[in-house]
């Protein structure tokens, strides 16, 4: 597949990141190998720029910014893959992980939790394991006179 022919990251079914605003870089994996180990450029870094990115609207990129705010260097995301010996595979694992990171990203909050009040039930039931807890420990103790 050459890389005009990419389609991007389908992130969500609504959401792509179109393969012109990623870049690869290519270097030489760590780690025991065999015969290839020091000419194959099979680790694979994808990087996004999250920050001047069109496929995102406002909002979503926004919300990507801040909670990915600690990964991001210069509002640039890199994704690193080398655990696949070849340099296809591990392109898939990048885009893989970069589909994954940015969905968990752009997922909207949850709601906030409505606060509850008890059962009645549950408060006396609360109340009488309180009480026993009581009864057995003052049982134990030593009789006073």
């Amino acid at each position: 597949m050459r890389a005009s022919d990419d389609p991007g990251v389908r992130v969500t079914a609504a959401l792509v990141i179109p393969a012109s605003e990623l870049s690869w870089r290519f270097s030489r994996s760590s780690g025991p190998g065999g015969q290839g180990v020091n000419t194959a450029d099979s680790r694979v870094e994808l990087m996004w720029d999250a920050a001047a990115s069109h496929a995102l609207s406002p909002a979503q990129r926004q919300r990507v910014l801040n909670r990915l705010r600690t990964r991001l260097v210069d509002g640039v995301l890199t994704i690193a893959a080398s655990e696949h010996r070849n340099q296809l595979r591990n392109r898939d694992a990048a885009r893989d992980r970069l589909a994954a990171v940015i969905a968990e990203a752009v997922r909207p909050p949850a709601p906030p939790r409505r606060a509850t009040k008890p059962t009645r039930g549950s408060t006396e039931r609360r109340l009488q394991a309180k009480q026993r807890r009581t009864d057995v420990k003052r049982m134990r103790q030593r009789p006073t006179d």
